[in-house]
C-alpha cells in the first residue's frame, strides 16, 4: 500500500484523520477554489520518467560510458534539487504531467499534501548527490550503486505506488525530527 492511500496516515487524503503536515486534504473539487493538495498520480509519472532514466545511466554506467553516466546522472541530481527545493509543485514532470496527461484524466479520488513527495526529491537528491560526488573522487562504482538505489526508489513508486521517501518523511514527522507544517512548538 501507498503512502498517498485515503485511510493511511501516512500522508494527507481523504479519510485520513491528518498528513504528515498535519491537514487533511479534500478530494478534487471539493470545498472551493483550488483543491489543497495535489494530484498523486503526479509524482507516479515522474517516478516512472526517472526510474527508466535511471536504468539508461546504470546500462550506460556497466557499459563502460561513464561520461554519459555521469552527465545523466548530473542531471537527473540537478532535477532532484529543483524539486526539492522548488518543491514538489513545481517540478518538470509535475508540469508535463499537469499539461499532458492530468486533462485526460478523471479528477483524482483524493489529494495528497506535498510535503512527503517533496521530501522523497530531497531524498532522491541526496542518494544520487552522493553517488555523484563519490564517482567523482574516483570511488570505484559509486555511480552505479547510487543510481541503482534511486532507481529501486523511484521503480517502488512507479510501479507499486509505494514511496520510499514518503514513508521515511512520515517516520521523521513521528519521531519530532520534522515539524507538521502549521504545527505550533509545543507551549505555544
Amino acid at each position: 500500500m501507498s503512502a498517498a492511500h485515503p485511510g493511511d496516515d501516512a500522508v494527507g487524503a481523504v479519510g485520513s484523520d491528518e498528513s504528515a503536515a498535519g491537514t487533511a486534504q479534500p478530494a478534487a473539487g471539493a470545498g472551493s477554489g483550488r483543491a489543497a493538495g495535489i494530484d498523486p498520480r503526479g509524482p507516479r509519472f515522474g517516478a516512472a520518467i526517472t526510474a527508466a532514466l535511471l536504468l539508461v545511466d546504470i546500462a550506460l554506467g556497466l557499459s563502460g560510458a561513464i561520461t554519459a553516466a555521469t552527465v545523466l546522472l548530473a542531471a537527473l541530481t540537478a532535477i532532484f534539487a529543483w524539486g526539492a527545493f522548488a518543491g514538489i509543485r513545481r517540478h518538470p514532470w509535475g508540469s508535463v504531467y499537469r499539461r499532458l496527461v492530468a486533462p485526460r484524466l478523471a479528477p483524482p479520488a483524493y489529494r495528497e499534501d506535498p510535503a512527503a513527495p517533496t521530501f522523497a526529491q530531497f531524498v532522491g537528491l541526496v542518494v544520487t548527490g552522493t553517488g555523484l560526488l563519490l564517482h567523482l573522487l574516483g570511488v570505484p562504482g559509486a555511480l552505479v550503486v547510487a543510481a541503482g538505489m534511486a532507481f529501486v526508489a523511484a521503480f517502488l513508486n512507479a510501479a507499486f505506488d509505494y514511496c520510499l521517501g514518503c514513508r521515511l518523511h512520515v517516520l521523521l514527522v513521528r519521531a519530532g525530527v520534522i515539524r507538521r507544517r502549521g504545527a505550533r512548538p509545543t507551549g505555544a
